[in-house]
């Protein structure tokens, strides 16, 4: 597989699709994923263990085990699975293809791990439930993973959970752990919506991407399942229920490592709908050798303008509370602030002082 660690142009995809030379992840990165980036990163003790098993881990033992006891994509061993690879590469413009292996493990999934360099694992039930189409999808996700440096975030929280597990006996040393985890975890399901949307851009198939989430969440059974129902679950998930039920629903994701399949899907869909994609269809999008100029102020501006948003418009009854609460305090401010200072033009220049604020609170990590 030698002519296989770079890209080659005379590798192009079976059907024509759009490529996206030099294409930066920040094209299709989740606005919750880079600020989950941020959190995490700030984490207290984060550094401290981020650097202490960055030297710990043991990257040539996972490459080795991945490499005796599963089978290695190439051009003589799952050549479909080959072909896709490189297409997603050639597509999103990757410097180098990588290795990708097949691993024995009925439950369908696909991880993108590894410090140095990173590996993409994609499960045998997995590459039996999916077609063609479906599975190109995946693989795109998991190149996106890989170009969006996401590998090694992933490969840490493997280890940590793990770790976590080990050591649940010894009083107080879960607790730093797991606090760990649980950002890792909040992240990691970020991570997901960004690389759904690589996904969608190495398939071009709205249809197939849909298909594939369907499929992880109810197995081989297309004939009994449809794209609008089941986007519509997402919504009656959203927004049914009580104050209970939002509790509830927040409880049982935060074990979880990825989002809700349906939430997945109709977060992927409303994406695909956006000016932001077509804009990246028609070749209007962030490249590679912009992001050293990129504002850290600025992706996290937008971040929290996304959070604002998502806020304002769901329909969950907490959320909708909490949007009521803060537009109603926002309102009783306004009030007080006219009463006392007998006009609006000194609110602008409080809410000027309030973004200078914010820029000088905000994070400076200039990797996010």
């Amino acid at each position: 597989m030698t002519d296989s660690s770079h890209t080659s142009h005379e590798n192009v995809p079976s059907r024509q699709r759009k490529r996206f030379v030099g294409i930066s992840s920040r094209a299709y990165e989740h606005p919750a994923d880079r600020s989950a980036l941020v959190a995490l990163r700030k984490l207290s003790g984060f550094d401290t263990v981020f650097k202490a098993l960055s030297g710990l881990l043991p990257e040539r033992s996972l490459r080795l085990l991945f490499l005796s006891d599963s089978v290695r994509v190439s051009d003589a061993q799952f050549v479909h699975l080959n072909d896709m690879l490189r297409d997603a590469c050639y597509i999103l413009d990757l410097e180098k293809v990588p290795p990708m292996y097949v691993t024995q493990d009925p439950k369908p999934n696909a991880m993108c791990i590894g410090l140095d360099e990173p590996i993409i694992v994609v499960t045998t039930g997995l590459v039996e439930l999916l077609d063609e189409e479906e599975m190109r999808a995946v693989v795109g996700h998991e190149a996106g993973h890989a170009l969006s440096g996401h590998a090694v975030y992933r490969t840490i929280l493997l280890f940590l959970t793990n770790l976590a597990l080990k050591v649940a006996w010894i009083p107080l040393g879960n607790v730093a752990i797991m606090a760990i985890v649980t950002a890792l975890r909040e992240w990691f399901r970020k991570s997901e919506l960004s690389a759904d949307r690589a996904g969608l851009l190495v398939g071009q198939d709205l249809q197939a991407s849909m298909r594939g989430l369907m499929k992880i969440a109810g197995g081989n059974h297309l004939h009994e399942m449809n794209v609008d129902a089941f986007l519509a679950q997402a919504d009656e998930y959203e927004k049914g229920g009580d104050l209970r039920d939002s509790v509830l629903k927040i409880l049982n994701v935060l074990p979880r490592s990825h989002p809700f399949t349906t939430v997945r899907a109709a977060e992927l869909k409303k994406w695909s709908e956006s000016r932001d994609y077509q804009r990246i269809m028609d070749g209007h999008y962030p490249r590679r050798d912009e992001d050293k100029d990129t504002s850290v102020t600025d992706s996290f501006r937008e971040s929290a303008s996304h959070y604002a948003d998502s806020v304002r418009t769901s329909k969950d009854p907490l959320m909708k509370l909490v949007g009521d609460i803060a537009g109603g305090a926002g309102d009783l401010g306004g009030k007080l602030r006219d009463k006392f200072t007998g006009g609006g033009s000194a609110g602008k220049g409080g809410a000027t002082g309030g973004s200078e604020e914010n820029r000088r609170s905000g994070p400076e990590d200039p990797e996010s």
